[in-house]
């Protein structure tokens, strides 16, 4: 099926993994807008990147993956939520024009890094950030995890102009009931021979099967996934505040109104001057929470 996440385990090992397939939630992002071919595939391996990490870490509330370079692309960024909702944008460097043909991930993003956030419902915000110092997102991504989180990870990442997929194994801290001291290795290495092909157009269980139909593996529920944007009128209304009294006076005054809209699903909005002076009166008595 597609649009979902599919978790596994293998018996008596401390190695877990993910699979995740994404059609329709892809398709949905890359609807809203017009990016290069080349940009909707790595647009694609983020999404299927975010839902992998949310997935992984567990959190009751929203990771977001952002990528800021210096290349053609200056900024990639997904986010997900543990409802499975996903939203994602592209933003292109100034004067830069991306050719229709391929072009590697150094060349796309350059020299920058990766800043992954995650941010619970309650509790402290948490930012990780590393350097993008290798080939591809995916290889970057596990050098996050080596070097934030200190689990060994693997991940294989792939998108096409209509599917997105991705494949996450991860050996535990606990290795206390693990009872194959090759299992990392081995599954690892089978891992590794799967295609591009097979990773975007395989049903996840007979890509299970297909790769480690020798191993006892434990499969779990699936977990739906979809296109969602999170925005909404007390956000926009939260971001306008960032910019100053002074700020948004000066545009009242020459506009007669603020009209914004939301780059991930470009829903509009508009603040009159008595919406504003609201929202001043509000700021005043207690400071909003920029998400």
């Amino acid at each position: 099926m597609s649009d979902q996440i599919q978790r596994f385990l293998f018996d008596r090992t401390n190695v877990r993994g993910e699979i995740v397939s994404l059609e329709q939630a892809y398709q949905d992002v890359l609807d809203r807008h017009r990016y290069p071919s080349v940009v909707n595939h790595l647009l694609g391996e983020l999404l299927a990147a975010v839902a992998l990490l949310t997935d992984t870490v567990k959190l009751d509330g929203t990771l977001s993956i952002e990528v800021r370079g210096k290349g053609a692309l200056a900024l990639l960024m997904a986010e997900s939520n543990p409802g499975g909702e996903l939203r994602a944008i592209a933003r292109m460097a100034d004067d830069t024009e991306i050719p229709a043909n391929d072009m590697s991930f150094h060349e796309l993003i350059g020299d920058g890094q990766i800043m992954i956030t995650l941010d619970p419902a309650e509790g402290q915000r948490y930012q990780g950030i590393v350097a993008l110092e290798h080939n591809s997102l995916a290889e970057c991504l596990e050098a996050y995890f080596a070097q934030s989180e200190q689990l060994p990870t693997r991940l294989w990442l792939a998108a096409s102009d209509s599917h997105a997929g991705g494949l996450l194994l991860q050996r535990l801290p606990d290795g206390s009931q693990n009872q194959d001291d090759d299992a990392w290795g081995r599954t690892v290495q089978l891992a590794a021979t799967l295609t591009t092909d097979e990773l975007l157009g395989l049903e996840q269980r007979d890509m299970l099967y297909r790769l480690y139909h020798d191993e006892t593996v434990r499969v779990y529920e699936p977990k739906s996934l979809r296109f969602a944007c999170t925005c909404s009128r007390r956000r926009i209304g939260e971001g306008l505040l960032t910019l100053g009294e002074a700020e948004l006076r000066e545009v009242l005054a020459e506009q007669g109104s603020i009209e914004t809209q939301c780059h991930f699903c470009h829903s509009r909005y508009r603040f009159s001057p008595a919406d504003v002076e609201a929202l001043l009166v509000a700021a005043e008595d207690e400071p909003p929470v920029i998400h």
